[in-house]
C-alpha cells in the first residue's frame, strides 16, 4: 500500500499504531498476494493523495471499489477513462445536466473534482474481483470513520454528501454546525428515482461555498479528447 504523505498523514498518524490497524495490514497484504483485488495496490489512498486534508471543500462517500477489472482507481464513483460509465455515476451525471446544465461526457474519470477539493471517499478501500462487499468488516470502516472525525473537526465550512443509507449512517458522526451535511437516496438505478433525482445537492453545495466566500467546485467532467460535447 503506497503510504500516505500529505497532511493527512499527520491526521491519520494515531491509526497506524491501533491492533485493528496493523490486522488491517496484515489481512490487506495477504488478499493482494493470493487474490485478485482492486483497486491496485498503489491507488488504495488515491483519494487521500488527490485531495489533501486542507483543501477539503465536499465529501462524497461511497461503499467499497468496484470489483470489475480495471474500473477501481480509489476514488468512489470514479473509473478510469476508457472504461464504461457505470450506471450510478451515469445517473449522478443525469442530475448534474438537470441541476446545473453540465453535459454528460464520455468517461467516468472524476480526478478533476478530487484536485478541486471533492474528498471521494469509500468506507471500505479494497475489494475482492468479482465479490462486493467482500473486504467489508475488516478494518477499512474504522479508519475512514477517523477521517470522517478528523473532517468533522475541522474549522471551516464542509459540505458532505450522503446518498444511500450507509453513507447517511455516518451523519451522527457528523455535529460540526459550522458543515452543511445533505441527504439523499443513492444514485443507483434501484434508488435514484426515490429523490436523488432533482435533490440538487450540486447547486446547493457550489451555494454555500460561495456564501462562505470559498471557490465553487466546477463539476463539468471534459470528455476525453475535447474541452466541449
Amino acid at each position: 500500500m503506497a503510504a500516505i504523505s500529505n497532511d493527512w498523514a499527520e491526521a491519520l498518524k494515531g491509526e497506524y499504531s491501533k491492533p485493528y490497524y496493523r490486522e488491517l495490514y496484515k489481512t490487506v497484504l495477504k488478499e493482494y498476494r493470493q487474490r485478485q483485488v482492486f483497486p491496485p495496490s498503489g491507488d488504495i489512498f488515491n483519494a487521500f493523495h488527490l485531495t489533501p486534508l486542507h483543501e477539503v471543500k465536499v465529501v462524497i462517500l461511497g461503499q467499497d471499489p468496484y470489483h470489475n477489472y480495471g474500473q477501481a482507481h480509489g476514488l468512489c464513483f470514479s473509473v478510469k477513462p476508457d472504461v464504461e460509465i457505470p450506471p450510478s455515476l451515469l445517473n449522478i451525471y443525469r442530475e448534474l445536466h438537470d441541476d446545473l446544465g453540465c453535459y454528460i461526457p464520455d468517461n467516468g474519470y472524476l480526478v478533476k473534482w478530487a484536485k478541486q477539493g471533492v474528498l471521494l471517499l469509500n468506507t471500505v478501500l479494497t475489494v475482492r474481483a468479482h465479490e462486493a462487499n467482500s473486504h467489508r468488516g475488516i478494518g477499512w470502516e474504522e479508519f475512514t470513520d477517523a477521517a470522517i472525525r478528523v473532517l468533522n473537526a475541522q474549522d471551516r465550512p464542509i459540505v458532505f454528501l450522503l446518498w444511500g443509507r450507509p453513507a447517511q449512517n455516518k451523519k451522527p458522526m457528523l455535529d460540526n454546525p459550522r458543515h452543511l451535511i445533505l441527504e439523499a437516496p443513492h444514485p443507483s438505478p434501484l434508488s435514484a428515482y426515490r429523490g436523488f433525482f432533482g435533490c440538487r445537492h450540486f447547486s446547493q453545495a457550489n451555494e454555500f461555498l460561495v456564501f462562505h466566500e470559498m471557490e465553487p467546485i466546477d463539476w463539468q467532467i471534459e470528455n476525453k479528447n475535447s474541452a466541449r460535447p
